[in-house]
Parts: C-alpha cells; structure tokens; sequence
C-alpha cells in the first residue's frame, strides 16, 4: 500500500495551529459580516464564510509552499460554520430589547411581565441608552452563556450517539454528507499540487456559481446600496403565484424557486427521494388542499392571501396535525428497525462488528456521552425550577422534554438526514406542549425548557468520516472556539445595536420583518395569559391519528408498487410542504438522470455531482461576501460627518 493510499484510509487529527488561526479569522471578519447582513436582508453569510475562510488559507497554503491536509480544510469548514452562519448567541437578546418596548407586547399587556432575566425592564437605561454592557445585562448575559456552553455540550455528544445509531447500526447514506466531504479534498488537493478530477469539478461548480450568484445575489446586494430599492433580476426567494391561482385552485400553494442551487442539489440527492418529496407536495398543494377548501375544511383562509399567509392557515387547520402524526409514522418505523437490528446482529454474533466503532476514528465513550446529556437535562431543569413559580411548575411536562421527546424528535430528524438529506420538521411541538401544560404566565416561554433537535449533528459525524478526521478534533475544536464565538457575539452585537436603533432604517429588514415576528410572539405568549385558544384547537388527536395511517398507507403502496423505500420517506417529508423547492430540484434529478448519467456513467455521474454542489456553494458564496463587504464599506462612509 503505497503512503499517500495508507494517509486517505487512516482517521487524523485535523486541529492545528494553521486551524487555530482559522478560528480567529473567521470570528473577527466573517461573524461581524454575517451580523450584518441579517440585520440588513435577513439572511447571514451562508456558504460564503465556510468557503471564503478555506480558499483564504488554501491559497496562503500554496504561497507559503507548504500544504493543508483534508481533515485541516474540513475543520475550517465546520468553524466557518459554527462561528459565522450563526452569529453566536447573544443576537436573541437584542431582539428582546426590541419585544420588551414594542407596540405590539404594550398592547398585548405583556411587555411588563417579560422577566428581568432575560432582558431588563423596558424603562431601564441599559434598554433607552443602547448599552450591552450596562449591569442590567449582566444576568441575561450569563444565563446565555451557561445554556449555550451546555449546549454545544450537549449536541456533540447526543449527535455523536445518533450518528452511531443511523450511521453504524443502520448504515443510512447521508446523501449531502459528500458535499462537504469532496469540497474539503478537492481544495486540500491544490495545496499539495495534485489536482485530480475533483478540482476540475469543482472549478466548473464555481464558475456556475459565480455566474448564477453575480444575478441573484450580487445584482440585489449592490442595488440595495445604491438605490432606496434592490433590483432583483430573479425573485427572491420564490415567484408567488398564490393569489393568481385561487381563482382555479383556491388554497393551492403556487409558487416555484428560481434558484439554481435547488436544481444542482436535486442532483446530487438520491432520485426516488426527490421524486417522492416532488410527488407528495405537488399532490397536497394542488389537490388535496382545494378539495379541502371546497368541502369546508380550511375556514382560516381567504381568496386573496398570498402564500406565507395561506401557508399559515391551512397548517392551522389541516396540514399541522398531519403532519405530526407522518412524523410519528417515521419514529415509529426508524424504532422499529433500529430494534431489528440490534436483535439480528446479536443472534449471529456480529455485534461487535457493527457496534464496535472503527480503530483510530477517536471515538468517545458511550457512557460519557449519557451523563453529559443527563447532567445537561438535569441542570436545564433545576433552573427551570429556580425561575419559574413553584406552585404551578410543569413538573411532567420538563421530565418528558428531556427523557421522551427530545430523544425522540432527535432520532427521527436524524435519521431523515440519514436517508434524505433534510430533516423533519415538528411545527408547533414547543408552543403546543407549553400551552397545554396549563402554566399560567409569560416567562415560561423563555425558561430553558430541556427541548431540542439533535438529529443535524449527526450529518457533521459523517463528513468527518468521510474525510477521515478523528472524532476527537471536534472536541478540541469546539473548546478553542467556544471563548472566541462568546467574546465576538457579545462585542459585535453591541456595537450594531450602538451606533444605531434595531430596528431602523439602517437594518431595513428589521424594520419590515421584526414587528411581525413580535406579533407572532406576542399572540403565543397571550395564550398562557388566558387571552387566546387558536392554537390549542388547531392541534386535533384524529387528525394526527389519521396523519399517522397515512404514512403506513403510504408504506404499504409504496411496498406494493415496488417503488424504492427513499420515495416513501421522500413523500413523508413533500406532505403539506411548500412545492417552491421541490419543483427545481425534481428537474434537476430528471436533467441528471436522463442527460449526465449517460454521458459520463451512473457511478461517476454520482462522484461528479458533490463536488459540483460544492464548487456551487463556493462561487454563490464569493459573491455574497463581494456584496457584504461593499454594502459594509458603502454603509461606514455614508455615516461619516465629511
């Protein structure tokens, strides 16, 4: 085996100083970049840090004649990742002091009852004067940064456990995971001088990226500095054709994406999953949702509203409750394999062959992982205990978030993610759950309740895998940025809300958005004060159980006809969804099909289409950084006194 074989197949330790200095870059330029643009459009950097930090140290790499292995390049995708795209924890507390003096929690009565530790009150000078770092912040800082240490505690490792279940026991595919994966190979190749047939891929991805991203994101980015209003060549996000189609299908959901993203990762994503996710949306939103409509089913809606709105109102009446009963459907399936598994490997005595991790890949115990998120649920529920009233503290409700459904609701989005690429959604589990409880109040809805999704850890496991990076970079990793992400976060999101008011006019997509997520806020928080029922009658026991035998009845046609397993999960995950996503990734699939696969061949058509997502992602995200960085520039030279 010659060496370079023997260095793709063993696991390595992708933490370094070079990653180190990474982490640094990433969180003084990129954090305060995607800050901004969140403010600005509502969206952060996406794939532009993870790439702009890799292609950033690639190139000094070739400069300084030394080389970046794989396992490093992937390590700096997942910082980029972890530190930029989220803006760290600290941006909710500014939304806060927004909610705490808004017109909508005045009106409602509930801007007096928002508890002091989580924003200080609305007359206090650490609110009126804009100052982070008055005293009055000093609870609600500490308490975000406890949670989010607990956090990111307890995601590694309940994402470790998940990625062992999905990925060892039932060996599911991951089907996004090689994007990442390749992406990272592809740039490590150009520093050691040996590019192969994935950089050419990736250099064609980029260049379409470039090319599609200077139109849809570029062209709107530098308009919006320029002009009061964006020009936008491409609607942004989806073409609604909503209103234009209740005429002939009333309720309908029309409207499709122009992205060429969507098309490119229906390339990339197993055909019969996007044909099922096709199948099921096009048929709930164009079907079945005006038959519901006309037998009197959906009473919210009303010719006129445009999709959001319509999307809101028939979830409400209908599509909610189906919804959570196909999810149970897949947890109940995903248990029932799992526990099949387990008995087979067991009576042939090939346990230790699929429980076993692989040697080198530095795996953490099992055991440890159960106390951390054990101790981390217990201390989510003794502080629920210490900030809530005794007298009514959902006792049985916090022991079931912590011990049944997070577990639960974890498992099943991770092992959509293992079989489909995305995970499931839950709509309204928190809301709901908090509603029923009976509590009376308003800060229940900021207490720590022990209530998450794990499940999209698990896909980050795999892309180490694939890479052949050791489990144990991860931890190192997350120790190193942990003070780095707390320390930005606090710094960057002070100075935005300092030198100006959020919202305003100078972060316009909180002026339009904020008030309304405050409304939506205002009305949840109003249905533990006694104000309002709509969504306690919205979540219906018969139709969660018919929403269940849906998906066994989709199983079993799916059975019947043939048809690949991946099209009944695909349908699970297409019911009552928005059609805008599904419609170009569908003819992605087919284009890739029916076009590339007998070109280039099956198998490396399917080597092909990652690296091109990737070299996609690249060149979109370049762009986006380009448009970032001169509205930034445009924004600090308008505000200058000369």
């Amino acid at each position: 085996m010659s060496d370079d074989l023997h260095q793709d197949l063993e696991f390595q330790d992708g933490f370094s100083v070079r990653t180190m200095i990474g982490a640094v870059f990433v969180g003084l330029v990129m954090m305060p970049g995607t800050i901004y643009l969140s403010l600005v459009a509502g969206a952060g950097l996406g794939p532009a840090a993870q790439w702009v930090t890799i292609i950033l140290f690639t190139e000094m790499a070739r400069r300084s004649f030394t080389t970046l292995r794989k396992q490093e390049v992937y390590i700096l995708y997942y910082m980029a990742a972890a530190l930029a795209m989220t803006g760290g924890p600290f941006g909710l507390m500014i939304f806060n002091q927004y909610l705490v003096q808004s017109p909508q929690a005045i009106g409602f009565g509930i801007a007096d009852q928002i508890p002091e530790w989580i924003v200080p009150a609305r007359t206090s000078p650490a609110i009126t004067g804009r100052n982070l770092f008055s005293e009055a912040w000093y609870v609600p800082i500490l308490l975000t940064t406890f949670l989010w240490i607990i956090g990111r505690a307890t995601a590694l490792t309940t994402g470790y456990m998940l990625f062992r279940i999905t990925s060892d026991i039932e060996k599911l595919s991951f089907p996004l995971a090689p994007i990442a994966a390749e992406g990272a190979t592809a740039l490590a190749e150009t520093t050691a001088k040996k590019e192969t047939w994935r950089w050419n891929v990736f250099s064609v991805g980029a260049a379409i990226g470039l090319a599609f991203g200077a139109i849809y994101v570029g062209i709107p980015g530098f308009t919006g500095v320029l002009f009061s209003k964006p020009l936008q060549i491409i609607p942004i996000p989806f073409v609604d054709l909503t209103k234009s189609a209740h005429h002939l299908l009333p309720a309908a959901l029309a409207g499709v994406s122009l992205d060429l993203g969507a098309l490119i990762f229906g390339m990339v994503l197993p055909f019969a999953m996007v044909a099922g996710t096709f199948t099921a949306a096009v048929a709930t939103a164009f079907i079945a949702t005006p038959l519901l409509y006309k037998f009197g089913m959906l009473p919210h809606w009303r010719p006129g509203m445009s999709l959001i709105p319509t999307k809101i109102a028939i979830d409400f009446d209908f599509w909610m409750s189906i919804g959570i009963g196909a999810s149970l459907c897949v947890a109940l399936l995903g248990l029932y394999k799992v526990i099949t598994a387990l008995i087979f490997t067991n009576r042939d005595g090939r346990d230790k062959g699929m429980l076993t991790p692989p040697k080198g890949r530095g795996d953490m115990k099992l055991r440890w992982c159960i106390v951390v998120y054990l101790a981390a649920s217990t201390c989510s529920i003794l502080l629920c205990k210490f900030l809530l009233k005794d007298d009514a503290f959902p006792t049985m409700m916090v022991l079931a978030y912590a011990l049944v459904i997070t577990p639960a609701i974890s498992y099943v989005s991770a092992r959509m993610i293992g079989l489909t690429g995305a995970p499931i959604a839950f709509p309204f589990l928190r809301e709901g759950s908090i509603i029923l409880s009976g509590y009376r109040g308003v800060d229940i809805w900021y207490a720590p309740l022990p209530l998450a999704d794990y499940g999209p850890m698990t896909q980050m496991f795999r892309e180490l895998t694939l890479t052949r990076t050791k489990f144990s970079s991860l931890v190192k990793v997350e120790l190193f940025m942990l003070p780095i992400c707390l320390i930005c976060s606090l710094v960057f999101w002070a100075f935005f809300w300092h030198i100006e008011s959020i919202p305003s006019a100078t972060y316009p997509f909180t002026a339009k958005m904020w008030p309304l997520q405050a409304t939506y806020q205002c009305l949840f928080m109003s249905a533990t004060t006694g104000e309002s029922t709509w969504l306690v009658d919205s979540i219906r026991p018969s139709l969660i159980a018919c929403g269940a035998g849906l998906g066994f009845l989709l199983l079993a046609l799916t059975s019947v006809l043939g048809a690949p397993t991946l099209f009944f999960y695909g349908m699970i995950g297409g019911i009552g969804a928005i059609p805008n996503a599904a419609i170009p990734m569908f003819v992605g699939a087919i284009i890739g099909r029916k076009v590339f696969e007998p070109r280039y061949g099956k198998e490396t058509w399917r080597r092909y289409t990652p690296v091109l997502a990737a070299g996609y992602a690249c060149g979109v995200g370049l762009i986006g950084m380009l448009a970032v960085a001169f509205a930034m520039v445009a924004k600090s030279v308008s505000s200058l006194p000369f």
